[in-house]
């Protein structure tokens, strides 16, 4: 079988990308990972040619852009994209992937997580929510998400550590995908990917 490489923004955007990838019976053979975005962006024609001889899946976040057309214009310009790079976008950010499967962010955050976003999506800031709802979360939880009161950083040190354990263990794409067109999307490509690749 063919293999993959997943080409992502950082940590948590990788366990997400394994586990769709394993989810469409794509094995991952090689993730490229450094500097978020900007990385990402920098090394389009690199990941282009990589495409002519091995299947990327490229995932990245739209963050202020205003929507994935115009993202792929930016990045690509008049670039032909190859038909085995997978470019996907998440809709905000990956968070909002996450915030999509309810049940497994109640099992993060616990009972007191009653309102959780229908349309993940549409949400400005994806990462702020999930950030609030931490707030609410058991002790050991919010120590690892949320940062200490006057740190510089937006999140807590434990962030993606927690948050790739719950990617791990109870985040499934199939029930977040009801809540993300984004996500929903991704893994009809990610299908179509795999049957190429069979």
């Amino acid at each position: 079988m063919t293999w993959a490489v997943l080409a992502t923004e950082d940590e948590l955007s990788e366990e997400i990308g394994s586990c769709l990838a394993a989810e469409a019976g794509i094995e991952i053979g090689q993730r490229l990972r450094r500097g978020g975005s900007g990385y990402l962006r920098s090394r389009i024609a690199n990941f282009c040619e990589m495409a002519e001889r091995q299947p990327v899946l490229l995932l990245t976040d739209l963050d202020r852009i205003n929507c994935p057309p115009a993202l792929l214009e930016i990045w690509f310009g008049t670039r032909v994209r190859p038909k085995n790079l997978l470019f996907r976008v998440a809709v905000r950010e990956v968070e909002s992937w996450l915030l999509a499967d309810h049940e497994a962010m109640r099992r993060l955050v616990g009972r007191r997580a009653t309102r959780l976003p229908v349309d993940p999506d549409e949400l400005a800031d994806p990462k702020r929510t999930l950030l609030a709802l931490a707030q609410r979360a058991p002790r050991a939880v919010r120590d690892d998400l949320v940062v200490q009161q006057g740190a510089i950083a937006s999140q807590g040190l434990g962030y993606n550590a927690r948050l790739c354990q719950l990617v791990r263990e109870a985040w499934q794409p199939e029930r977040a995908a009801v809540h993300s067109p984004s996500l929903f999307r991704t893994r009809v490509r990610l299908k179509e990917l795999a049957a190429r690749m069979a």
